[in-house]
C-alpha cells in the first residue's frame, strides 16, 4: 500500500516521538484531530500503527513489505473463495464442455446423488474426452474425471498460501473448497489461479 504525503508525516512523527497522542500529532502538523482520524485509521488497520487507550499511538516498527507478508499470511480461504460450477456425475462430456463454454470457468466439479464431490474435471480432461472416440453425448463425465483420493482439496478454515502452494505443487488449475455435512465431502467453494492474482492486486492497490 502506498502511503500519501500526509500519512508518511504521521508516521515519521510517531517514529520520532511515539508513544503518541492523536492530538499531539495534530498539533505538530497544525490540524485538527478530526482531520487526522482517517489517516490514523488507515495506519493502524494496515500495521504500520498500534495505539493503547490513554497512552497513543506508536510505531509497530513493520515496513510495507512486512505488512503485506503479514497480511498475505493471514487470508483464510473463506474469505476468497468464489462459487463452485457443479455438475452431476452422470452428466455426458458434451453438456460438461457446453457448461464450461457457458460459466467461463477451466474447472468443474462433479457430485453423486448424495451431493458428496465425486470428481474433478479440467479442460484437458474435457478434451482427452473427446478425442477419445467416445460417443460425447453420452459418454458420463465419471469415465474421464480424476476421482478420489488423486483430488486435492482444501477447507474453508485453510490459510489462502496452502492453496496457492497445492496449486503450485500439483500443477493444477483449480482447487474445491469442502466441507463435512453429514459424513459426506460437498463443495462450497473453489480457490483458482485468478484468485490467488486477484488478492495480490486487491493488496497492492
Amino acid at each position: 500500500m502506498e502511503l500519501n504525503q500526509r500519512q508518511e508525516k504521521i508516521l515519521k512523527i510517531v517514529k520520532q516521538h511515539g508513544p503518541i497522542t492523536g492530538s499531539k500529532i495534530a498539533e505538530q502538523l497544525s490540524l485538527t484531530r478530526a482531520t487526522l482520524r482517517p489517516d490514523l485509521a488507515i495506519l493502524t488497520m494496515s500495521g504500520y500503527l498500534d495505539a493503547r487507550p490513554r497512552v497513543g499511538y506508536f510505531y509497530t516498527g513493520k515496513e510495507s513489505e512486512e505488512v503485506m507478508t503479514s497480511k498475505i499470511r493471514n487470508i483464510l480461504v473463506s474469505e476468497v473463495q468464489s462459487v463452485p460450477i457443479l455438475i452431476k456425475e452422470d452428466t455426458s462430456i458434451y453438456e460438461a464442455v457446453v457448461k464450461m463454454f457457458l460459466e467461463d470457468v477451466g474447472t468443474l466439479y462433479a457430485i453423486d446423488n448424495n451431493k458428496a464431490l465425486a470428481g474433478v474435471i479440467s479442460r484437458k480432461d474435457l478434451l482427452r474426452g473427446t478425442m477419445g472416440g467416445n460417443d460425447i453425448e453420452k459418454t458420463p463425465v465419471s469415465v474421464i474425471m480424476t476421482r478420489k483420493p488423486n483430488i486435492t482439496i482444501c477447507y474453508p478454515n485453510d490459510l489462502l498460501i496452502y492453496a496457492a502452494n497445492q496449486l503450485i505443487e500439483k500443477q493444477i488449475d483449480s482447487l474445491p473448497v469442502v466441507e463435512e455435512r453429514d459424513g459426506i465431502d460437498q463443495v462450497i467453494g473453489r480457490v483458482t489461479k485468478t484468485t490467488i492474482t486477484r488478492v495480490f492486486v486487491n493488496l497492492m492497490e
